[in-house]
């Protein structure tokens, strides 16, 4: 139904239908929660068999006892399996521990406190720093800004990534600006896949930002595809290799929704400039990561093509739980003027737009019938989405049960609420 042709007794009849089925989900004793993009448990158990893997065998294909201090760059085989993940040099890859946002917290301090081109180069010393945000995007990014006191500045996301005019607008006229948050492979939450144009434009941005400008690349979704012939994710360090802007970019990727998310590897990609700056100031906090970890990765998904087969498991799994989250929108909202979404082929989310005006109040009644939604405002810097209409929904962790009788009570919040926003209830 078109909420905007409906007549007003039309509107009545379906609010008092609609208010029915909600008395019904709460009086269900309904506890579900679709709020964050977590591996299921039948996915982390793909990856049972890294305990044991080592059958004491702690030495590394380079000689390397794993069991021992230093390493600080990550094992040589370890890096060389982030590298081709990212499309980069083996020189290029750092390994650190096990979460990638811990290496992008690290990047943001660094750059902060002592800068990543020497002292002077420290943003602490360069007045107001600001990022740019492009939205609906990742709430980890906006915190690592906010707990910095970095202002952060949305841009508009589009089909292919953000809206590169606007980008490049804002860096030509505010040397203020530092950074900007990318997630270019199914991205958080919209799901893009942004264009070679985009990441080519991204890759040039360094010649034209003020110094001490960073793209800040988290390829967190790198391989983690639905379908079985993905597209592919232009080459950022390639075109920054054409444009001699190599140490304008920091890439970020890990194995946190590919073995066991708590105990994966992380790594980052970047110029040798950058990654000797990382290493100068990592080597005071550590002497060294897991590398007996590494080993076990590197024992289970030694190369491209076993990580590869690896993650078509996962997609296995993953395919009937978004295909229901998907039929529910289609059934509900095809025809009618109650919300906008896009199908991802990949990554952990399905974004879904309300009315202008209505995602707390589709959030707040999904949460009076059990189901627990991440909070309004939350893929918005500061938590505020000037429209009130992004809601991230995150199908990977429960059954597809649960996720059936989740997306039912959604779809009905969300028409409920459309419904008494039009009566002015």
């Amino acid at each position: 139904m078109y909420v905007e042709q409906a007549t007003r007794q039309q509107l009545q009849d379906w609010q008092e239908e609609l208010f029915a089925n909600h008395q019904r989900f709460m009086s269900s004793g309904l506890n579900l929660d679709l709020t964050r993009g977590k591996p299921s448990a039948a996915q982390l158990s793909l990856a049972n068999v890294l305990d044991g893997i080592l059958d004491g065998n702690y030495f590394s294909a380079d000689g390397t006892d794993t069991r021992n201090y230093g390493g600080l760059d990550g094992l040589p085989a370890m890096r060389q399996l982030a590298a081709d993940m990212l499309g980069v040099k083996a020189e290029e890859i750092l390994v650190g521990g096990n979460s990638s946002l811990t290496l992008m917290y690290f990047s943001v301090l660094f750059a902060w406190q002592f800068g990543l081109s020497g002292p002077d180069s420290a943003w602490r010393h360069e007045g107001a720093i600001k990022f740019l945000c492009p939205v609906p995007g990742y709430d980890r990014h906006f915190a690592i800004c906010e707990k910095f006191g970095i202002e952060m500045v949305n841009v508009p996301m589009n089909n292919d990534g953000p809206d590169m005019d606007v980008v490049e607008a804002l860096i030509r006229n505010d040397p203020g600006i530092k950074g900007i948050w990318c997630v270019p492979k199914y991205s958080n939450p919209t799901g893009c896949i942004y264009s070679a144009n985009t990441i080519e434009r991204l890759a040039k941005l360094g010649s034209i930002a003020a110094p001490n400008f960073r793209v800040f690349y988290d390829n967190a979704y790198a391989v983690h595809d639905l379908k079985d012939s993905p597209a592919e994710l232009a080459n950022i360090m390639a075109f920054c290799e054409k444009q001699g802007t190599e140490n304008s970019v920091l890439q970020f990727g890990s194995t946190s929704k590919i073995t066991f998310a708590g105990a994966g590897v992380a790594f980052m990609a970047g110029s040798k400039a950058n990654l000797n700056t990382m290493k100068k100031h990592l080597e005071i906090a550590t002497i060294g990561p897991d590398k007996v970890n590494q080993l076990r990765h590197l024992k289970m998904i030694g190369n491209m093509t076993e990580l590869r087969n690896h993650m078509a498991r996962h997609a296995e799994l993953l395919r009937p739980r978004f295909a229901c989250a998907l039929q529910h929108l289609e059934e509900n909202f095809r025809d009618s003027d109650l919300g906008e979404w896009s199908p991802p082929d990949g990554g952990y989310f399905i974004s879904f737009d309300t009315r202008p005006g209505l995602a707390s109040a589709v959030i707040r009644l999904a949460a009076e019938a059990g189901v627990k939604l991440t909070p309004a405002g939350a893929t918005f810097p500061y938590g505020k989405d000037p429209d009130d209409k992004n809601i991230r929904l995150a199908p990977s962790f429960p059954t597809v049960e649960d996720i059936d009788r989740a997306m039912a009570v959604f779809c009905n919040a969300v028409k409920l609420a459309s419904v008494n926003q039009r009566l002015g209830a």
